[in-house]
């Protein structure tokens, strides 16, 4: 540990100590990055009131709606969730939904017992996790939507379910979290591409001339002839004069060739598939058209491993608020690819 320790701490010009080892594992990668403060800044704690969640949660709000393959995948979970789910007096179905989807997207979902003047269960109501924070004595929650409008639940009110995490025991967090870089290169391509069309400052085509013309003045003529062309629009064209030039005295090249090379399809691709893997959708699920002869597969198939590997573990994790309500407040049909199927209630 010694060793290690010293490593870490020393350049690479120090003296190194008699005893000491000196290893590496090779250079630094994006995840050791500075990433590493978070998690030994775990939950701090705010005014000694609530916990604060270890990465921000308006950026996982924000990460949501930033790729299309990244909230589509959540959204087909939450639908299946919810054609299977057998509304209760307690519970809505638009009240499920909601709960549903703050736990696909933050890992950590909350339901407020309402109760009546003789404290008998009226109601199971969300709560936003985007604004809801663990107390500091681990029994309280607080409803904070902005500075100066903490709220604090009742206490042992609210249910708390949350997808388990390596470094603190406080919060859940979602586990997509190694996908965001690509969520956030496929936007950043998406969004390169569209300003490309916008800006209006780029290149249509270049007219190359070589040839020299018998007046200076047709040049001028020409080039402002090609400004005025087109207004303010996705291209714009530029004009290169060399004098004395040789053969293909005057060319059109069009930009489009370079501007396809920026490998906008191979991001978007690969981008896409990395989210797939780490929602464990199948792309058949989810609309995407393949692009070779052989397709994806058997959709009905997919959709029935989909629903043993994914969907009934998501329903097993709901159903533990059973036993914190003392009755069975969520319960699900099973998944059928169709109407005619017989469903027992699970």
């Amino acid at each position: 540990m010694q060793a290690m320790q010293y490593a870490a701490d020393t350049t690479a010009d120090a003296a190194i100590p008699a005893g000491f080892e000196v290893f590496t594992f090779g250079d630094a990668v994006p995840m050791l990055d500075k990433r590493e403060l978070f998690d030994y800044l775990e939950c701090p704690a705010y005014m000694d009131k609530w916990y604060e969640p270890p990465i921000s949660w308006d950026g996982l709000a924000r990460t949501y709606r930033a790729a299309v393959h990244h909230s589509s995948a959540m959204q087909i979970k939450r639908n299946l969730l919810i054609s299977c789910y057998r509304p209760h007096p307690l519970l809505s179905r638009a009240d499920f939904t909601r709960f549903v989807l703050d736990y696909l997207i933050f890992g950590n979902a909350y339901l407020e017992a309402k109760r009546n003047s003789r404290g008998k269960l009226v109601k199971l109501q969300p709560a936003l996790a985007k604004f809801t924070r663990r107390g500091v004595d681990m029994d309280t929650y607080w409803f904070v939507p902005a500075h100066g409008q903490e709220h604090a639940f009742e206490t042992g009110q609210v249910f708390h379910l949350l997808e388990p995490d390596i470094n603190q025991e406080i919060y859940g967090l979602p586990d997509y979290l190694s996908a965001n870089h690509s969520v956030w290169l496929n936007e950043s391509a998406t969004l390169f591409r569209r300003k490309y069309y916008l800006n209006g400052s780029h290149a249509g085509f270049i007219l190359y001339m070589t040839d020299p013309a018998q007046k200076e003045d047709d040049i001028n003529n020409l080039r402002t002839a090609l400004k005025n062309s087109k207004g303010p629009g996705n291209f714009r064209n530029l004009m290169v004069y060399a004098p004395n030039g040789k053969k293909d005295g005057l060319q059109v090249i069009p930009v489009s060739e370079v501007a396809a090379k920026d490998e906008f399809l191979g991001i978007k691709n690969v981008t896409r598939d990395d989210q797939l893997a780490a929602h464990r959708v199948p792309p058949q699920m989810m609309g995407i058209i393949p692009h070779n002869t052989g397709g994806f597969g058997d959709a009905a198939q997919a959709a029935e491993v989909f629903a043993r590997n994914e969907l009934q573990p998501l329903q097993d994790r709901m159903q533990e608020v059973n036993a914190w309500a003392g009755e069975t407040v969520i319960a699900f049909t099973p998944y059928a690819l169709s109407d005619e199927e017989p469903r027992k209630p699970k």
